[in-house]
């Protein structure tokens, strides 16, 4: 199957972040870590072109797919299939849950709105009855490589990859890491690698808090100044010093420390504990 040819017919968008998955072994790669049965409701998010989708529908119930722009709409509206349905709507808009539960989502979006819709697909970490990701129990994701690595990093890994995004990630879902992807299995081609990511949404959040408000409000703060102490960075954002310092002393934290070097358990104390001291 030529995908390359067809998708050359085509004028990708750069303004809409367009990069057509052309790429047999990888669309197949989708495919296969996706899982998908007679059983399965599929949500794709960005179809393009069609190319994973006319591949969803041999395999799925049902296929959802959610496309804001209308020359893709027209494109896809050419598979000829009674299990697809075509969301013509931004997916920051878009109330998945009306698309029944247990959904499997596959997704080559943008890379520039990645965080955002991340976030609209799991909640924030304070978003515990987020509609979209109670109806969600998977999802297959297209990614910058640089952004896979992010959604996988922790306290441990370089400092530039362990951050607000990584615990948005890990806090409702699972990360798995599936490969690496090559710029050459899009066309255009884009700048950069991608990368293959399987999220498994989990039904309770990884920690339990007594006040998940306050928690976002102290990782945003451990992150917000980068080149700052752990300390510094608390106080900057409006925490009391005096109980900010008697926080990292009953939790044996070195003040002097960056906020990334602490896993996500240990910034789970430090907000159960800070709370505790305001």
């Amino acid at each position: 199957m030529n995908y390359f040819e067809r998708a050359k017919k085509f004028r990708a968008k750069k303004r809409l972040g367009q990069n057509f998955l052309i790429d047999e072994d990888c669309i197949q790669t989708i495919l296969d870590v996706s899982d998908i049965s007679k059983n399965d409701t599929v949500v794709e998010i960005g179809p393009g072109l069609g190319f994973v989708t006319e591949q969803l529908v041999k395999y799925a119930k049902k296929v959802y797919a959610v496309e804001l722009d209308e020359d893709m709409i027209n494109e896809i509206s050419k598979i000829n299939a009674d299990n697809l349905e075509i969301i013509h709507n931004d997916i920051l808009k878009t109330d998945l849950s009306e698309f029944g539960e247990n959904l499997k989502v596959v997704a080559n979006i943008p890379y520039y709105i990645t965080s955002p819709i991340l976030a609209h697909l799991l909640g924030e970490v304070d978003d515990l009855d987020n509609k979209n990701r109670k109806s969600i129990s998977q999802i297959v994701l297209m990614v910058q490589y640089e952004v896979a690595k992010r959604l996988g990093a922790n306290e441990k890994s370089p400092s530039k990859e362990f951050g607000l995004l990584s615990i948005l990630a890990q806090f409702w879902a699972d990360i798995e890491f599936i490969r690496k992807v090559s710029s050459r299995a899009f066309f255009p081609a884009p700048k950069v690698n991608s990368a293959i990511v399987k999220i498994i949404v989990k039904n309770e959040p990884l920690l339990k808090l007594t006040n998940y408000n306050f928690f976002r409000k102290v990782i945003k703060a451990c992150f917000a100044t980068r080149r700052k102490n752990i300390k510094n960075s608390l106080v900057n954002a409006g925490f009391s010093k005096n109980a900010v310092e008697k926080t990292l002393n009953d939790l044996n934290i070195n003040e002097n420390l960056r906020g990334e070097v602490l896993s996500i358990k240990q910034m789970g104390d430090l907000s159960e504990k800070l709370k505790e001291n305001l």
